[in-house]
């Protein structure tokens, strides 16, 4: 109490010498303005006042600069050391300023000797240190499915106690289609409303969540949230609906009364009084629905009040309304039709419509005796009706043109002295389940004619053919021919005896006689050879086909039993087959591949049972039919360890279309199942390569480049056309090398090929040059000895015969480099010429040539040739060749490289009989020594094309 007197005193006083220093003293109206924000540090420094005033820092303490603070806590003083105006303690704007407006903290700073009182305006600046919040975390609202959008509701508003920017700025409402905010502003406040801007639908959406956000502008911005809960109120805007409009049920004509037989449900979407439904039959509906069903108003349970009966009526049409307990009520219409299902609940009627008592015992078969008329209530099957005689007389049942109407014939002959009177017992049967059933009883009386003739007595009985016996009216019965059992097996012999009365009277007496069968039939089959198909890689053990035979015997005799017939061989079939012996069922002992058995056949045996046994055979062909089961094999490329992996070396110089390698694949199967595709599967580089799908060729789709990578590796899948496919690969490694690289490596692989035949050639060499000298000198002997022959021109007597064509060989073959080249078709040589007429090709011949001239043709015909004449092939079949070993591509047949020469056209190669090349005699024959000299020259020509073979 003395402290607050204390302060007020000292207030006064400072108030009075306030009044003073202001009207007397000369510093009184000076005034400094600071600004600082809140929640500082403490000791932060607001300004040096000491400076700002004018004052010397160093006579602060003694004039004793300081700030008087009109309350215990001041939150801004003075050094008194060097004049600075700092924060003392912790600054809370909305603390020390409540409200949003400017926060102005007033100081006053004294100064004695001489007395000075300054004003010092110290400004709080707000910092966004408080985020919007509401009054409470959650609000809700009902609201009902009725109201019309644009309706508003006011939320609570938030509260943020800072100022300015850092106040609330905005509201904001989470997504949704049904709800939108709208603020309402004053001088000080925002108010936030919640605008409803589209309908409600309880039955859709009976509860909405939202999330209204409250967000201040300061930086960072600060934000508070409100969590608002929408009920949906219901109304009556939904009425009852079924699931149909029409229902469709079935019940049987005897279910007992009170027994539930259908049961309604209708639906509401509504909630409360307006969901709740009551079931009743519309006001339409006739009396006898009342009477006959109940219908439960609260579960639409619908049940019978009687027994039903089809034969009454057979369906019932019942329309069923169901209503809410809504304001005003809504509501729902279907249509229920029941059914009756007839049950088997009437016995069949039977009624006698004519009826004769009596009947003659001379009357025929088929004779009416009574007309009836069965009938039964219930329908369908039910009502179906089967009516019979069930004692054993002769009469019988036959229907009539109309439905359900029988007559009551005689089916036999009737006899009064067996049977004088007949009760008829018909009993009608319906079809229903339990049958119900209906009997009654016909009785008929049979009148006597004179239908009896004297009878034999009872004597021992003979087969067959009757034949009188010594003895008087008695006979034998004895067979006239052969009998088939399988033929007939069984005779009724009707024997007639008849007196010589008048008239005369006869009677017949029936024997039966039964044939015994004996084995005179062998069993056979339907055909002769049998014919099956059957699948590779079947399963061991399983039945493959049957065989069947039959035999015309009976018993034991056409007992048929079944085995293979054994051949002795290695492949028998018995070996792998086996046959059921009871029913011929062929069964594999183990399971066939069609790679190693294609097919094969066997005979069957059947034999019987008889005494003796009899039997037959069949053939069976079987015909194994093929399977995908061998996948493709690579036969190249194959390395070493025997994978399919291979490496190509080509030059980077080749052009597109040069051939790298061929793969090379088999497949054991045949058809589809061994039809081989190639494609790539891999590939380094797809415009490089290309693959031929049925060859396996692989090419180059182009030329190399330098930018080309060096190998290339190509993985190739080989597949089959099974049904499943089946499939390998190979591995092609390709390796592109400079052209001189490509020529080396094959000189090497050339070399090692020479190197290996060197030891095996070097006898041949010998032979072959000691051969080819030989020719040469007997060539150069000839030559010399055609020199010197006079100039006179003959005629050759030995020439060819124009039989043959002029050509030197159909089928010519030379070599360029590696490359080999063929010629096919007949060749002229020039200047022969072709005679109309004469056969194909026949050359004629100029009627003079100077025998030297001929001779140096040969000559320079073979000048231009290397090596030798080689025999190629020397059949006698086939079209003699020549294979003509040369380095110069252009010549073939026998034309030289130089133009305008040719070979003689008298000059003919043929096979020889004996196998040996044959040259024709161009020689003319004027003395003996120079045919003696051809003919050393033709051994000559035979020994060296011989030695040239052999190499």
């Amino acid at each position: 109490m003395m402290t607050e007197k204390t302060h007020q005193t000292r207030g006064a006083l400072w108030n009075t010498l306030f009044l003073v220093l202001l009207f007397f003293g000369p510093g009184a109206l000076a005034q400094i303005r600071y600004s600082v924000p809140e929640e500082v540090k403490d000791g932060t420094v607001v300004g040096n006042l000491a400076k700002d005033l004018g004052l010397d820092v160093s006579s602060l303490s003694e004039r004793r600069f300081r700030v008087v603070s009109e309350t215990n806590e001041a939150v801004i003083e003075v050094n008194p050391d060097n004049g600075a105006l700092f924060v003392h303690g912790h600054i809370d704007r909305e603390q020390l300023c409540q409200g949003s407006g400017t926060c102005l903290m007033e100081l006053k700073v004294l100064v004695e000797n001489p007395l000075e009182i300054h004003y010092v305006v110290v400004e709080i600046t707000d910092v966004n240190d408080h985020a919007p919040r509401f009054p409470k975390n959650n609000q809700t609202f009902e609201i009902g499915e009725h109201t019309l959008p644009g309706k508003r509701f006011q939320l609570h508003s938030a509260h943020d106690p800072d100022a300015g920017m850092n106040s609330i700025r905005t509201y904001t409402l989470s997504a949704n289609e049904y709800f939108d905010i709208n603020i309402r502003e004053t001088d000080d406040e925002k108010t936030p409303f919640l605008v409803l801007k589209k309908s409600l639908d309880r039955e859709t959406k009976s509860e909405h969540f939202l999330i209204v956000t409250a967000v201040d502008g300061g930086k960072p911005q600060r934000s508070g949230t409100l969590d608002v809960n929408i009920i949906v109120l219901d109304s009556n805007d939904n009425r009852p609906i079924f699931s149909q409009e029409v229902y469709e049920t079935s019940v049987k004509e005897n279910v007992p009364a009170d027994t539930s037989i259908f049961q309604l449900n209708a639906s509401d979407l509504d909630e409360g009084s307006n969901g709740e439904i009551n079931y009743r039959f519309v006001t339409t509906v006739k009396q006898d629905i009342y009477n006959i069903f109940e219908l439960d108003p609260l579960t639409g349970e619908i049940k019978v009040k009687r027994l039903l009966d089809f034969e009454e009526r057979d369906a019932y049409g019942v329309e069923i309304e169901a209503s809410d307990k809504g304001t005003p009520p809504s509501t729902g219409e279907c249509r229920v039709i029941i059914k009756i299902i007839d049950v088997n609940d009437n016995a069949p009627e039977i009624d006698v419509t004519s009826l004769s008592n009596t009947v003659s015992e001379d009357s025929k078969p088929g004779t009416v005796v009574s007309l009836i008329r069965v009938k039964d209530k219930d329908s369908g099957v039910n009502g179906k009706i089967i009516a019979h005689i069930t004692n054993n007389v002769p009469f019988e049942l036959k229907p009539s043109y109309k439905e359900n109407t029988y007559s009551v014939v005689t089916k036999d002959f009737l006899d009064r002295e067996e049977v004088s009177n007949y009760d008829i017992t018909i009993k009608a049967t319906d079809c229903g389940e339990p049958p119900l059933s209906t009997t009654k009883t016909l009785s008929i009386h049979i009148l006597d004619v004179n239908d009896n003739s004297p009878q034999f007595e009872q004597s021992p009985l003979y087969f067959y053919i009757l034949k009188p016996s010594y003895k008087e009216n008695t006979y034998s019965v004895v067979t006239k021919d052969f009998l088939d059992r399988e033929e007939v097996s069984n005779y009724d012999i009707t024997i007639k005896a008849t007196d010589c009365g008048e008239p005369p009277l006869s009677t017949t007496k029936t024997l039966s006689i039964h044939i015994l069968d004996v084995n005179d039939n062998s069993p056979q089959f339907e055909q002769s050879h049998l014919y099956f198909y059957i699948v590779e890689n079947n399963v061991a053990g399983t039945s493959l086909f049957s065989v069947t035979a039959t035999d015309k015997d009976k018993n034991e005799n056409a007992d048929v039993s079944y085995n293979i017939a054994r051949t002795g061989h290695d492949k028998d079939a018995a070996t792998f087959l086996n046959v059921n012996a009871e029913n011929g069922q062929i069964t594999a002992l183990k399971s066939f591949d069609f790679e190693t058995l294609k097919s094969f056949q066997f005979q069957v045996v059947a034999s019987d049972s008889g005494t003796p046994s009899l039997s037959s055979n069949v053939t069976v062909h079987v015909f194994i039919w093929d399977q995908n089961d061998n996948a493709p094999v690579i036969l190249y490329p194959v390395s070493s360890n025997g994978s399919a992996e291979g490496v190509e070396e080509i030059p980077r110089n080749v052009n597109a279309g040069h051939l790298v390698t061929k793969v090379r694949a088999y497949d054991a199967d045949i058809g589809y199942n061994g039809w081989l595709l190639f494609s790539l599967q891999e590939v380094t580089d797809h415009s490089l390569f290309g693959l031929d799908r049925y060859t396996g060729q692989i090419r180059t789709l182009r030329s190399f480049t330098e930018t080309d990578e060096a190998e290339h590796r190509l993985v190739i899948l080989v597949k089959d056309n099974g049904n499943v496919s089946l499939s390998a690969t190979a591995t092609v490694l390709v390796k592109v090398v400079e052209p001189r690289e490509a020529f080396a490596a094959s000189d090497v692989k050339s070399s090692a090929k020479d190197a290996e035949d060197t030891n095996v050639t070097f006898y041949l060499m010998i032979t072959l040059a000691s051969v080819s000298a030989l020719f040469i000198i007997s060539i150069i002997v000839l030559i010399a000895m055609q020199c010197s022959k006079s100039s006179t021109d003959y005629t050759s007597k030995y020439l060819q015969d124009t039989n043959y064509d002029g050509t030197l060989c159909h089928s010519i073959q030379y070599r360029s480099g590696d490359k080999r080249y063929m010629l096919v078709g007949p060749r002229m040589s020039v200047g022969s010429t072709i005679v109309p007429g004469s056969q194909a090709n026949t050359l004629v011949l100029p009627d003079r040539r100077r025998p030297s001239e001929e001779v140096r043709y040969f000559f320079r015909a073979f000048q231009d040739y290397k090596y030798s004449f080689l025999s190629f092939k020397d059949s006698f079949s086939e079209a003699p060749c020549i294979k003509f070993v040369t380095q110069h591509p252009r010549m073939a047949h026998g034309v030289s490289a130089r133009a305008g020469i040719t070979a003689p056209k008298s000059l003919v190669f043929r096979p020889p009989l004996n196998r040996a090349w044959h040259i024709r005699s161009w020689v003319y024959k004027r003395s003996s020594w120079r045919f003696k000299i051809a003919q050393i020259f033709k051994t000559l020509v035979h020994s060296f094309i011989r030695g040239v073979y052999c190499f």
